[in-house]
């Protein structure tokens, strides 16, 4: 996340009280200010249809015929929200949604659920270090393109990647391999020494197989090969978030 201060706005859509508070109790601890409501059916596609909603929750309990309604206000929504089914296994299909979430057992099960989501609203910054500007813009579209909040920057050689890097807090860089001066090998060392905790995925034209398991053995979170796609980036996010998939 970028570490500004933001508010979330979270609605949870409910026919009664299943999990009512532990969700409530849940949002108040989470790592943001959020915004937490919770609504029936009908007020919750109102509310959907004029934009007040971040993060939509959608308890199973809800009829068929109201949960597709509440589903179908959230996909239509300008800007669209993330749509979350809780039901009573992350396994369980439900059709329309982005994720399928247990419902929770306790408050700090809920705080942790929400954080997943707060995960694709609030912006991770970060940092593309390639020497190619034409790989970097290319690398930028791509991040553009993802269902993730990104807030991306540039940097041409490993020197001003960890330049950058000490000013300010990144949670993710995509490091090119092959670069003249500190190769990506050296900057992903010391990316590691300066913040164990930032996530570097390491990007290369030609995939070595024993360079792959080196720069995991360094603490490179994943080893891209070019040309990749946002779905790629989506894919990789995920396992990063921990976000589970619905189930297909």
């Amino acid at each position: 996340m970028s570490g500004e201060l933001v508010s979330i706005r979270l609605l949870y859509v409910t026919a009664g009280q299943p999990a009512l508070d532990r969700w409530q109790q849940g949002a108040a601890m989470a790592s943001v200010p959020v915004e937490f409501s919770a609504a029936a059916a009908p007020a919750a596609s109102a509310a959907l249809s004029r934009g007040e909603v971040d993060i939509c929750l959608v308890d199973s309990s809800l009829a068929e015929h109201e949960r597709a309604r509440v589903i179908a206000a959230a996909r239509a929504a300008e800007p669209r929200p993330f749509i979350a089914a809780c039901a009573p296994r992350a396994g369980e299909r439900v059709e329309g949604v982005d994720r399928v979430l247990p419902r929770p057992g306790n408050a700090e099960e809920a705080r942790r659920l929400i954080e997943i989501c707060l995960r694709v609203k609030i912006p991770t910054r970060v940092l593309i270090v390639d020497d190619s500007g034409t790989m970097r813009s290319i690398v930028r579209k791509i991040l553009a393109a993802s269902r993730f909040a990104l807030d991306v920057q540039e940097a041409s050689e490993g020197v001003a990647a960890l330049n950058q890097l000490r000013k300010a807090r990144f949670g993710m860089v995509f490091l090119d391999y092959n670069m003249p001066g500190f190769n990506g090998f050296e900057t992903l060392a010391e990316i590691k020494r300066a913040d164990p905790g930032v996530a570097v995925v390491m990007m290369t034209s030609t995939l070595d197989k024993a360079v792959a398991e080196r720069a995991q053995a360094a603490g490179a979170l994943a080893f891209l090969q070019k040309p990749f796609y946002p779905a790629d980036v989506d894919a990789l996010l995920e396992r990063h978030f921990s976000l589970p998939k619905p189930a297909s």
